[in-house]
């Protein structure tokens, strides 16, 4: 009878902190990101996931978040170490909810940020994965800004691939996967109008119009792309590339 009231107490107790109210918390977690202090952001968002370890708002901003600072460091095995976890906070986002474009878009990010630090078989995997929820993302959400870059992007990972790699992608894929920088410039555009703030997504289409000899169309970006004011603390950084990749083509 005892063990059965304090497992009746327990399970009150749980409902009573799974509905608490995270808005407030989650509102002051999304100004800090507004304001580029990412790392407090970080931190208030873990502590959502303290109080309520399946909150899906938090689980897809702290995966974000840790991978984007982790791409920051210098030390190849500290930035594994970021973006594992991040994955794990995307993992445990899809647990929660499957239908939600934003979770399969947090999966895809992290499998990209670790075909970042990763090579043979290993990569090759991360560039799968990168693919398959980028691509389940959009099928949920079409014009998922996030989504539409990462598509991009695995198109002109796989263009770029050497000889090595691509052997590991013919045996993961079953075959060489289709992928151009025509359709990648097509993503890029869809994500710009989706988000016309991503200046990573400016960046990364500039040097793919560059790649495809369409060097008027990279100033023409490029050109806007230094006037943007920063969004996260990596615009600054992104801005610096494209101002110096805009002198070198003018």
């Amino acid at each position: 009878m005892k063990y059965g009231v304090l497992s009746v107490m327990a399970l009150l107790f749980a409902c009573i902190v799974y509905t608490q109210d995270m808005g407030p918390l989650i509102e002051e977690a999304a100004k800090l990101e507004k304001n580029l202090k990412e790392t407090e952001a970080l931190d208030t968002y873990q502590s959502v996931l303290k109080i309520q370890p399946g909150n899906i708002t938090a689980l897809c901003k702290a995966a974000e978040l840790t991978g984007r600072l982790g791409s920051r460091l210098k030390d190849n095995g500290q930035k594994t170490t970021w973006f594992t976890t991040a994955k794990a906070y995307a993992e445990t986002a899809l647990k929660q909810k499957q239908n939600y474009a934003d979770a399969y878009y947090v999966m895809a990010y992290t499998t990209m940020k670790l075909a970042t630090v990763t090579k043979g078989k290993e990569r090759a995997a991360n560039l799968r994965d990168m693919k398959y929820y980028a691509d389940s993302a959009l099928l949920f959400n079409p014009a998922h800004a996030g989504a539409l870059y990462i598509s991009g992007k695995w198109n002109t990972e796989i263009y770029n691939l050497n000889a090595g790699e691509k052997a590991a992608v013919k045996v993961l894929f079953g075959g060489m996967p289709k992928a151009s920088l025509e359709t990648a410039i097509l993503d890029f555009e869809k994500a710009r109008t989706a988000n016309p703030w991503m200046l990573v997504n400016y960046l990364d289409l500039a040097n793919t119009y560059v790649q495809n000899r369409s060097t008027g169309k990279a100033i023409e970006v490029l050109n806007k792309m230094v006037k943007m004011p920063p969004r996260t603390g990596d615009d600054e950084s992104l801005k610096a590339e494209g101002r110096s990749l805009l002198a070198s083509l003018q």
